[in-house]
């Protein structure tokens, strides 16, 4: 693998389509992961993080299952017997967080990355217009890189970029078009398959985004508040 190539972590969500494409137009070879982790939208990421790789024109790219998660539970992401919350965001961190998931996912997308000597990490988290999820802070970020590259190789470092990071829905709905992701291959609700339920933290931010961008968003809603 080109030594110029970047692991970017894929969701299928608008976020880590527009990180990717930024790693693209930086000109990285784009090595694309994607975590199946029993979230309750895991066969519509999948389904839009493979039109994204398709998209991106991805050089590589590992899909990997994360059952563990399943067992641990503890968010309304995964277990069954919590609701996801539709009554609008409130402040603190919410119940659809998942613990430590970020850190999960960025460990790995480190191992991925030194099997093909790639020097970047791309991650599409956002810290200023997010659901206050606790590892999408830029600290928390810039601990696990110096943590990460304290565990590598000697001689070989690795930087997490996180080009969202600053960014609010409006300004990443407005980039997005800029730079030609197709938002109509992302998803971002965390209850539904079909139609975005349009109520659940992730909808709301999603659809305010597109709003104050003054744009429509092309993905079908069964509710638009």
């Amino acid at each position: 693998m080109n030594k110029n190539s970047a692991v970017c972590i894929i969701s299928g969500g608008m976020d880590s389509a527009l990180s990717a494409k930024i790693a693209k137009n930086e000109g990285f070879d784009i090595i694309a992961l994607h975590f199946n982790y029993a979230q309750k939208t895991e066969a519509k990421e999948l389904e839009c993080f493979k039109k994204i790789v398709k998209d991106l024109d991805a050089k590589k790219s590992y899909i990997i299952d994360l059952d563990f998660f399943k067992q641990i539970g503890a968010t309304a992401l995964i277990d069954d017997n919590l609701d996801i919350p539709t009554d609008g965001i409130k402040p603190g961190v919410p119940i659809t967080y998942v613990p430590y998931r970020n850190g999960i996912f960025l460990s790995i997308a480190a191992a991925v990355a030194q099997k093909h000597e790639s020097k970047a990490i791309f991650i599409g988290v956002v810290e200023e217009d997010s659901s206050g999820y606790p590892d999408c802070r830029e600290s928390f970020i810039k601990s696990i890189e110096n943590s990460i590259n304290l565990g590598l190789n000697d001689g070989f470092k690795i930087e997490i970029k996180t080009p969202l990071i600053h960014l609010s829905k409006k300004e990443i709905v407005k980039k997005s078009l800029k730079l030609g992701v197709k938002l109509e291959h992302t998803w971002s609700c965390y209850k539904n398959e079909d139609k975005a339920c349009g109520v659940c933290d992730s909808c709301r931010l999603r659809l305010k985004g597109f709003k104050e961008a003054g744009v429509k968003d092309p993905i079908p809603y069964k509710i638009v508040v």
